[in-house]
């Protein structure tokens, strides 16, 4: 499903942005829709390089699996600037990923940014400024909730 076909489907109104998650797309998403994914942080300054405007509580954002196509809707409900080295515990929980540590989050993100930023001429250090977001799940299409709501039944062994 295109972005816009989810847009319309939902009903939602106004503007919107869509993008995918860096790093692994389609597991971001999934972490999104199962409700444990609800914040992402990016780099400010590649950002600015790529003229991107940063993201405003209210905001929609239709989600891109790595395939493109559309999976859900988030609406960002937080927006704040933290330099690498002073994001949370409480931030990388949010997150979703991996163990949800803040040492698992430095980890990956620290990789992520440092090829990101220099795959551009940038460099990324621990003062590197990062735009964290928050977001709720706004809107999920009706055949992904009837999916999710469908357990399947194993048979145990004898």
């Amino acid at each position: 499903m295109t972005a816009e076909e989810l847009w319309d489907e939902s009903g939602l109104t106004g503007d919107y942005e869509a993008w995918a998650f860096g790093g692994a797309p389609d597991k971001l998403a999934r972490l999104v829709m199962d409700g444990t994914k609800t914040a992402t942080c990016s780099s400010l300054a590649l950002m600015h390089h790529d003229g991107e405007p940063i993201p405003k509580p209210g905001d929609l954002s239709v989600i891109l699996d790595s395939a493109g196509d559309a999976v859900c809707i988030i609406r960002t409900t937080r927006v704040y600037v933290e330099t690498f080295e002073r994001v949370t515990e409480e931030h990388a929980f949010k997150e979703g990923e991996g163990d949800r540590s803040l040492e698992y989050w430095r980890r990956i993100h620290w990789e992520f940014f440092t090829e990101e930023l220099g795959a551009v001429g940038l460099s990324f250090d621990e003062n590197a400024e990062l735009v964290c977001e928050e977001f709720q799940l706004a809107y999920v299409p009706a055949i992904t909730q009837r999916a999710a709501d469908v357990t399947p039944t194993v048979p145990k062994s004898p």
